[in-house]
């Protein structure tokens, strides 16, 4: 019996070694990969530190993709801009903390299309990346973050 309560107890005792912070921060970065690479699929020409900045030069091929999705309401190029600017800048957020809850909210809300209009067989995908976005939204950023830093200063002034 004494053997059963000590492996049980084992995962307990190694996640009390697990820095609190540490969480949070993976789970952002985990998640802004994700997205961040979404977006680099659809981007091209200038390239810096190996990725795309140019979030306004979306290729050809991308807005081909999106016209067989055919979300309603918007057209083809709109509905790749929008998705293209929502994974680019708030993936960018949700990896330095900075309107943290806000980005996982629209990420959220984007996952929720996709897996609507764009990809329906994709049910286990999606509902990994939610509850990353789900987590980040009811959590936030964690104290390694820019929210952080300027929440503390609103909080308690001196």
């Amino acid at each position: 019996m004494n053997i059963i309560k000590k492996v049980v107890s084992l995962p307990h005792t190694v996640g009390t070694f697990i820095p609190a912070f540490l969480t949070p921060f993976i789970v952002r970065i985990a998640i802004f990969f994700v997205f961040w690479n979404s977006a680099q699929s659809r981007l091209y020409e200038w390239k810096f530190l190996g990725y795309s900045w140019k979030f306004w030069e979306i290729s050809e091929t991308s807005f081909y993709l999106f016209d067989e999705f055919s979300i309603p309401l918007l057209s083809t190029e709109l509905s790749t801009y929008m998705a293209t600017f929502t994974e680019f800048f708030l993936s960018l957020f949700i990896l330095l903390g900075v309107f943290t809850r806000c980005s996982a909210l629209g990420l959220l809300g984007l996952v929720l299309i996709i897996q609507i209009f764009a990809m329906p067989g994709s049910w286990a995908v999606h509902l990994l990346w939610s509850s990353s976005l789900i987590y980040i939204l009811k959590e936030g950023a964690g104290p390694v973050s820019i929210d952080k830093l300027l929440k503390e200063p609103l909080i308690n002034p001196k």
